[in-house]
């Protein structure tokens, strides 16, 4: 399998953003940007104005993730931070969490596409697929987390598994109606590669335990990234 491979921004060097974003254009498929607000989940990471800085240099979609209660304030800041690559005819992604949506997910997927954004939506290790499947037909991408948003250092959620093995056999079932790419948010790493591509994951998002910490020089974490990935996973990797 071809992997859709997309680094946390979260986790790189803040020291050495250019040269590190330089490394990853030529390399990885997208740049996830994790966005929390201190309500949803207590801790605080990336914003609009550091999209605004990376947009310029990326030649990658950014993967917009919302922790955040109200992520309807964070699309039109949002939308403004990546006209560089929307200029450049580069779709970004915006996935707010299920949990926040609720009882408004038709309309929040129809004002993400009119802001230019591929829908996506995230969804919490115990939150069943249930929640989402009246609008899954009209989203781009699901966002499996496998630890509880907005911590870092958690372990695995095995259970959560069986979720993303439901959405497979929902896409399998139905290709014409089910088109959103099945992702992974959380120690995603040479331990659980694997078993995440057993069960269906086609997009891994990837921070310090699975890139980051693998080696100082970024080219060669990136290939350990790949030869784990390899290993885990088998020879059907492209």
């Amino acid at each position: 399998m071809k992997p859709i491979i997309n680094p946390s921004l979260m986790c790189m060097d803040f020291l050495d953003i250019r040269r590190q974003i330089e490394v990853l254009n030529s390399r990885a498929d997208l740049y996830h940007f994790d966005i929390m607000d201190g309500h949803y989940v207590p801790n605080i990471t990336l914003s609009p104005d550091f999209a605004k800085a990376i947009a310029p240099i990326s030649a990658l979609p950014l993967d917009f993730h919302l922790m955040v209660t109200d992520p309807q304030m964070f699309l039109e800041p949002l939308r403004k931070a990546v006209e560089p690559l929307t200029q450049r005819g580069i779709q970004s992604f915006f996935s707010p969490h299920a949990e926040v949506i609720n009882g408004k997910g038709f309309r929040m997927i129809d004002e993400i596409r009119r802001a230019g954004f591929r829908p996506g939506v995230a969804i919490n290790p115990e939150t069943p697929l249930a929640e989402i499947t009246a609008y899954l037909h009209r989203l781009d991408k699901v966002t499996f987390m496998s630890v509880d948003p907005g911590f870092a250092g958690q372990a695995f959620i095995p259970e959560m598994l069986d979720k993303v093995r439901e959405a497979r056999a929902l896409k399998a079932a139905d290709p014409e109606k089910y088109h959103f790419i099945i992702e992974i948010d959380g120690s995603c790493n040479k331990r659980t590669f694997g078993l995440l591509a057993e069960a269906g994951i086609e997009s891994f998002i990837v921070g310090t335990s699975g890139l980051f910490n693998n080696d100082p020089d970024l080219e060669k974490a990136y290939d350990i990234l790949m030869e784990d990935f390899r290993r885990g996973v088998g020879d059907s990797v492209g």
